[in-house]
């Protein structure tokens, strides 16, 4: 399904997404950041909590020697950092995790299966760890979009979106 060249690429575009992201809402007042928009997790602040929270726990799964669980569930994911310059450097520093993941995955754990216990349907699920990697960088980029809506409704100004227009030497 996926290869590790794959990984390595969305890996660079996470990076070069959430760097453009945490950009415009660093232009933004607190209060932008945190005002209820309509999202699935309100904020521009809840919504980016979320996205790390979420790839805090799909890595937990894929390199659970290197990574923890997060301590919460998905209710309270909008909250799992409160302050705005911790989540920018937990962003960072997530980012880095994911990117030395990218350069180390194994092809043949990417061939094989992934089994986990999901607290969202409460049993445990096996499915293709392809395709569970494919699903990761896919919540990353939808929740990445509601982001961008949100900045730009506030008056903020995201890079664009396009893969294509990823910069080549954006570091992997």
């Amino acid at each position: 399904m996926i290869d590790r060249s794959f990984v390595g690429m969305m890996a660079r575009y996470n990076r070069w997404q959430n760097g453009s992201l945490y950009a415009a809402a660093g232009g933004l007042h607190e209060a932008a950041r945190r005002a209820e928009r309509g999202a699935f997790f309100g904020s521009i602040h809840g919504t980016l909590s979320h996205i790390l929270w979420a790839d805090a726990m799909w890595m937990s799964r894929f390199w659970p020697e290197r990574v923890e669980k997060p301590g919460v569930g998905i209710k309270q994911s909008p909250e799992l950092v409160a302050e705005w310059s911790e989540l920018c450097a937990r962003r960072v520093a997530f980012d880095d995790v994911i990117s030395e993941w990218a350069r180390v995955v194994a092809a043949d754990w990417l061939a094989g299966d992934l089994t986990w216990f999901s607290g969202a349907i409460n049993r445990q699920v096996t499915r293709p760890a392809g395709l569970c990697v494919a699903h990761f960088f896919n919540h990353q980029t939808h929740h990445r979009g509601q982001v961008h809506a949100m900045l730009t409704a506030a008056g903020a100004r995201p890079e664009d979106t396009d893969i294509f227009l990823m910069p080549e030497e954006t570091a992997a």
